[in-house]
């Protein structure tokens, strides 16, 4: 297998590298040969493939874990193995072996932009967490419990704290918590304008699409219809095995002569829509306690 290098970002040398080794392929057996891509999903995104694909190159992006490798405890690892394997890997999927891997479907540019919102909420609801544990832990190391900075009076409530001893609250920390309460404050503001975005996302939906049919069952609002449709429904599934596949809670049966055990769900999937998916679970048993998939699961785990 040959080795070449391209800067990365520049497209023009990736696409003069693919021309040459096609004239070299066509000087060498006087016959034109199409080009054929394989690529990792990794932090390049999609963008690459999109390129190729606007090429009119035959592109593929794998998951890079579904891919087999050696289970010795340790094992060499190098761009020239890899690349083999990746080669191996395309050439087997190629001749319609099944479960040699998992080619991903890329996500149009509309649809990548969706979800970033449910995403974007995500990541600022985690740090507004980190930011609230962090000011109780502050206070706590002081003696103080029961301050709520998640309140509306929590820099009114901040003036009257006493520390454990009696004493105020020492000019460097009080100073330090009043930053902390700016960057939580921050934080709130820009988890409702996310909200003001997916509202108006919802909104704008079409009345006989998916969010809007999520919107209508009892126990799924605004944020759980744009997470399932953002994450996983705006995709076509043939059957709930698929969806099941796709979240990673599909079971793992684990079978070798008389052993036969159940380890769980895969968690091989999105783990976003997993995520989702579970707490749905739980809030359909309590909103819909009647339903009967919740007296099906009552039943089950009696």
């Amino acid at each position: 297998m040959s080795k070449h290098q391209v800067r990365g970002g520049d497209v023009a040398g990736l696409l003069a590298c693919f021309a040459a080794l096609q004239a070299k392929a066509r000087v060498r057996t006087a016959k034109p040969f199409p080009l054929i891509v394989i690529q990792e999903a990794g932090l390049d995104g999609f963008w690459i493939h999109r390129v190729l694909q606007s090429e009119g190159i035959e592109s593929h992006v794998v998951d890079p874990a579904s891919i087999a490798t050696s289970r010795r405890r340790r094992r060499a690892k190098t761009d020239k193995i890899d690349g083999e394997a990746l080669v191996r890997t395309l050439l087997a999927y190629k001749r319609g072996e099944p479960r040699v891997c998992a080619m991903l479907k890329a996500p149009t540019p509309e649809e990548e932009d969706q979800r970033r919102i449910a995403r974007e909420r995500r990541t600022l609801t985690a740090e507004r967490v980190e930011h609230v544990n962090r000011i109780k832990g502050l206070l706590f190391a002081q003696g103080i419990s029961g301050y709520e900075p998640m309140r509306r009076s929590r820099r009114a409530r901040l003036e009257e704290l006493r520390t454990g001893d009696g004493r105020p609250l020492s000019r460097h920390l009080k100073a330090q918590l009043i930053r902390e309460l700016d960057r939580l404050e921050l934080l709130l503001e820009q988890i409702e304008a996310v909200k003001a975005e997916r509202d108006i996302l919802l909104a704008s939906a079409n009345k006989i699409s998916t969010p809007v049919w999520l919107l209508e069952l009892k126990g799924v609002g605004p944020e759980f219809a744009n997470g399932l449709w953002s994450e996983g429904l705006y995709r076509h599934f043939d059957n709930r095995r698929q969806v099941a596949a796709y979240a990673g809670l599909a079971p793992t049966p684990w079978q070798s002569g008389t052993i036969d055990r159940e380890q769980g769900v895969s968690k091989a999937g999105n783990p976003r829509l997993r995520a989702t998916m579970i707490q749905l679970a739980w809030l359909w048993l309590r909103h819909q306690p009647g339903s009967a998939l919740s007296r099906w699961f009552h039943q089950r785990v009696k």
